[in-house]
């Protein structure tokens, strides 16, 4: 294995990945020559373009640069949504190259620094940039690798070699996040998820408990009340956190006000009053409950938070509004899982109780799909319209009888269509629109602005 005073460059196998990418820019600010391979282009691999990332779209060995191809001097990071028969990644192997899993070398970047680790199925991109963001308004400071582009930064990399912080999106994809060694950690949801990886929801419930006994002796866990976390280990401390139910971290005095939160916490070092969201919904109130109580446990004051917290500007397709008017809503969010999709809709219906929701879902996997077919149906019941566009495959094949439509024979609500990409805008505007949601994890994001113009042009017309 390389040693890091030995690695001149870096070349990445799926550069164009959220958490590839962070890498890529540290990599890139440390000053090794990085470089990558990825399927499509997009607005993320544009901007890393624009950075001094060299990338290019084809499986081709031919395409990797040869200072790529010196194996003294050369790391190779990968991400296991490319498949092993991939022809790139198969000639580093086949050459002896240093070949790491970005986990693996994430974990290697962070050891020997305070880690702040997000885990957990559902809310750790939100929690872990506005933990990150609370830090770096703060003077404890801190570097960040994390799963989302914060529309503050307009990235998903932050440094800080003053702050021996850094704050980690702990991924369970994979098992990813057992490379990781968290000083503090948050667990947010305990879900049935990536059942392609993990077979049963035991397994999860495993998982996840071997990241917890990661934690440093002396390290913290803070969790969501209610989840099934393992105790046995004494060698670190734990607390709560909820906005529902008192726990260490908890809220009261909730207020909704045009549309944005307030509410006061309690927190065991004291109560904590006036705080403000600076992003909509209920449940980022309850992901800011728990930055803030992340926060707290590394030092950063209570006025620093109080003036932090409603600077935050959200993050890119995380509840993320591309029209706000009188005429029409459209909002975009990466909601993926049924329980995401769940928060979604409670979020939406507390600022607009008393307007139609159309949503527009693109499934994420088919195994996904195919696994949590009535719970997407249950999910996207509660909303007035629903239209759903074909499975996004990512890294799987098609599965026979698995598509779209098992969803929208699962579901009771009259209006729910399965529609083509081609045809969405003439399908939303047959009827009259007042908000409409955006939601899936796969190729939506670039039918977003699309529609936005569309939208736009429409309703200046009527």
């Amino acid at each position: 294995m390389l040693k890091f005073k030995d690695i001149k460059s870096v070349y990445f196998v799926g550069v164009g990945g959220i958490g590839m990418s962070a890498l890529a820019r540290f990599f890139c600010y440390e000053g090794y020559s990085v470089a990558g391979y990825d399927r499509v282009s997009t607005v993320l691999t544009k901007e890393l373009e624009a950075e001094g990332v060299a990338i290019h779209y084809e499986d081709d060995v031919e395409k990797i640069g040869e200072v790529y191809k010196d194996v003294k001097t050369t790391l190779v990071v990968y991400t296991p949504a490319i498949p092993e028969s991939h022809s790139e990644l198969r000639f580093f192997n086949e050459h002896g190259f240093d070949v790491r899993k970005r986990a693996a070398v994430l974990g290697l970047i962070s050891s020997g620094m305070n880690s702040v680790c997000v885990a957990g199925t559902h809310g750790k991109t939100t929690i872990s940039s506005l933990t990150a963001h609370l830090y770096k308004q703060s003077n404890v400071g801190c570097n960040a690798f994390l799963g989302g582009i914060v529309n503050n930064y307009q990235t998903n990399f932050l440094h800080d070699s003053d702050s021996s912080y850094v704050v980690l999106e702990a991924d369970e994809f994979d098992r990813s996040f057992l490379h990781l060694s968290p000083h503090f950690a948050l667990l947010s949801a305990m879900d049935a998820d990536h059942l392609d990886i993990y077979g049963d929801e035991e397994s999860i419930n495993v998982a996840f408990n071997e990241f917890v006994s990661k934690i440093e002796p002396g390290g913290v866990l803070v969790h969501k009340h209610g989840l099934p976390v393992d105790e046995a280990n004494e060698d670190i401390e734990l607390f709560s956190y909820s906005i529902d139910e008192r726990a260490d971290f908890s809220v009261f005095n909730l207020k909704l006000e045009d549309g944005i939160h307030r509410f006061d916490m309690h927190t065991p070092f004291g109560v904590i009053k006036g705080l403000k969201m600076g992003i909509p919904g209920l449940v980022n109130v309850e992901n800011a409950v728990g930055a803030i109580a992340l926060a707290m446990l590394g030092g950063v004051e209570e006025d620093e938070i109080r003036n932090a917290l409603p600077q935050f500007e959200g993050i890119r397709r995380r509840f993320q509004y591309r029209i706000k008017s009188d005429k029409l809503v459209l909002i975009d969010d990466y909601a993926h899982h049924p329980e995401e999709i769940n928060a979604t809709f409670k979020s939406v219906k507390a600022i607009y109780p008393d307007k139609k929701v159309t949503v527009v879902f693109q499934p994420h996997l088919y195994t996904r799909t195919r696994d949590f077919a009535e719970g997407f149906a249950a999910s996207l019941d509660q909303f007035d319209r629903v239209l759903l566009l074909d499975i996004y495959p990512a890294r799987e094949l098609p599965i026979e009888g698995v598509s779209s439509q098992i969803i929208a024979s699962a579901m009771k609500l009259v209006d729910v269509k399965v529609v083509t990409k081609a045809d969405l805008f003439e399908e939303l505007i047959t009827e009259e629109n007042e908000v409409v949601l955006t939601l899936g994890a796969g190729d939506i994001d670039k039918e977003v602005p699309v529609l936005e113009n569309k939208f736009r042009s429409f309703i200046s017309d009527i």
